[in-house]
């Protein structure tokens, strides 16, 4: 079993988090400084971030190479790109869908997964849309997706009474189902229940954010269970 080891102040609710240069970022919905900066090591508040204009913030994602923060706007819409250290807006553009959770690929665009459309798309750091991929039919309501060095992508999908609830290997075009984690909503091991975010690590074997059964999966890079 997993053990708490340190604990971060209590606040409203966390939506995101991410770490860099030994700083933790925390995205909170709140009406002004909604990302707050701790130290890695000591759990010490250093700044807050406020982003005008934010209404209903889903994620957060911070591109080292591009030394910037981008946050999800559902409301509206749209995407915010924050300065990492003063805060400063940057940018803001459209998605022209409800946005969802974020990550960054090799090629340092961001992705945007638009749960309602079924839909991943992809945009350069200054808000231009590159493209558009429709995920397969059996990819009903995607919360996550992450593209790998090889250009397929991992997609978490499932809410609710959905009837599937799983985590797949999709190609490069969102055609295809390469491989699978996951199927009829359920508690036991080989089951998710709300599967809302991943994390890959550099051997491409993949964490899953199981929300309602309050836990995280390992599988390898072929989508097999680890633990």
């Amino acid at each position: 079993m997993g053990q708490v080891v340190h604990t971060l102040p209590q606040g409203l609710p966390v939506y995101g988090v991410q770490s860099l240069e030994g700083e933790i970022y925390l995205l909170r919905p709140k009406g002004r400084d909604i990302v707050e900066v701790y130290d890695v090591i000591t759990y010490n508040l250093l700044r807050c971030l406020t982003v005008p204009n934010c209404r209903n913030v889903n994620d957060m994602k911070i591109c080292a190479h591009c030394r910037c923060i981008y946050i999800t706007d559902a409301i509206t819409e749209c995407i915010h790109k924050l300065g990492l250290h003063n805060g400063a807006t940057q940018h803001q553009w459209p998605v022209n869908d409800k946005p969802h959770n974020l990550s960054v690929n090799k090629s340092h665009n961001l992705l945007v997964t638009c749960p309602y459309v079924r839909k991943i798309k992809e945009f350069c750091s200054d808000g231009n849309l590159l493209r558009e991929l429709t995920l397969h039919d059996d990819v009903i309501y995607p919360w996550h997706a992450i593209q790998l060095t090889s250009g397929q992508f991992i997609v978490c999908h499932g809410v609710g009474s959905d009837v599937v609830h799983r985590v797949s290997k999709i190609s490069a075009d969102g055609r295809h189902i390469v491989h699978s984690h996951g199927g009829q909503q359920g508690s036991d091991t080989g089951q998710y229940n709300a599967p809302v975010y991943l994390a890959v690590d550099n051997s491409e074997f993949v964490f899953v954010a199981d929300l309602k059964n309050r836990c995280v999966t390992l599988l390898s890079p072929t989508l097999n269970y680890m633990r």
